[in-house]
């Protein structure tokens, strides 16, 4: 029997997308972050087409993109999360994942305090927040941020006991396989991440591809509603661990059509990655793939994808 995942977590059916704000010249890394009246704009383009909005940190962000759906009245209902750091080494991260015994210790203070910052945006913004994340790629082989699945679970149990909302890790479909069982048993629902173009397959194979990443895990968890947290295609690269010839707007369009008409007639919540494309992320070359996930560009001009998503959705 399906399992309709917007009723067994209480909402109503939507669309969701990843959002993150972070313009030319700004940074997570840095400090410099979007205006009032920038994350205002970014959302009007938003409010009308999407339901759900993915914020990744709880930083100041975040607690400007609540302000600002607050304010201004908009209907979003956001899934928030926290981003952990590495709390053991990683020597399996192709770009490092080592660290100081220091650095460690002074990322688990870190960690602790950021469950805690979400533990008060959670209480602060009921009505806004309608689940929490414990984390974020932080248990998969390759991650830069390694974090013991011991801790995420504690994380997770914290957040269960100082809030009401419904609560979660995001993590790559593989883990989920096998690493993640124990963790599968206090989330309140699986959230999942699948990318066929970081996976080599074209867009002809995507999405049986990505719907063999969801019953991989759906079916291993039956009484679990399973949402996809990230999926997408990228438009740009420089190779680096991407097919230049795999990537464009074109396939974009391809891919996020197909995904969120799968995602609506299966009453599958999808967050799509992402809005607009982040400068920051990735080295410093134009083309790093990293840069060139939104369905805006970075001056919050839609791409194909955009423009079908924009003109498919007045409600």
């Amino acid at each position: 029997m399906k399992m309709n995942i917007f009723s067994k977590l209480n909402l109503n059916p939507g669309r969701g997308i990843c959002y993150s704000g972070f313009r030319d010249g700004q940074s997570p890394e840095t400090g410099v972050f979007p205006s009032y009246e920038e994350v205002r704009n970014d959302l009007m383009l938003l409010h009308d087409n999407w339901d759900y909005l993915r914020l990744y940190d709880c930083d100041l962000h975040a607690e400007m993109i609540l302000e600002v759906i607050h304010d201004e009245k908009l209907n979003f209902k956001v899934m928030q999360g926290a981003y952990i750091a590495a709390e053991i080494n990683n020597a399996n991260c192709p770009w490092g994942g080592t660290y100081t015994d220091a650095a460690l210790a002074e990322n688990k203070a870190k960690n602790e305090a950021r469950i805690e910052k979400l533990i008060h945006l959670a209480n602060q913004y009921p009505d806004i927040i309608f689940s929490l994340s414990a984390g974020n790629e932080a248990t998969v082989d390759w991650t830069d941020h390694l974090v013991p699945v011991a801790s995420v679970i504690d994380y997770v149990k914290r957040l269960k006991a100082a809030a009401t909302q419904p609560v979660t890790f995001c993590e790559n479909y593989l883990p989920w396989q096998h690493k993640l069982n124990g963790l599968a048993e206090v989330v309140d629902f699986i959230s999942i991440h699948t990318y066929p173009v970081w996976e080599y397959k074209s867009v002809l194979e995507s999405m049986d591809y990505t719907l063999d990443n969801y019953f991989s895990v759906a079916n291993m968890y039956p009484d679990k509603p399973v949402v996809i947290t990230e999926a997408g295609w990228a438009t740009n690269s420089n190779g680096r661990g991407i097919d230049p010839t795999n990537v464009s707007e074109e396939f974009q369009q391809i891919y996020s059509k197909n995904l969120i008409e799968w995602s609506e007639k299966s009453d599958i919540l999808t967050f799509l990655f992402e809005a607009f494309d982040e400068p920051w992320k990735g080295s410093g070359e134009p083309d790093e793939p990293e840069k060139h996930w939104g369905i805006f560009n970075v001056n919050r001009e839609p791409k194909l994808a955009g423009k079908m998503l924009l003109g498919q959705i007045n409600r």
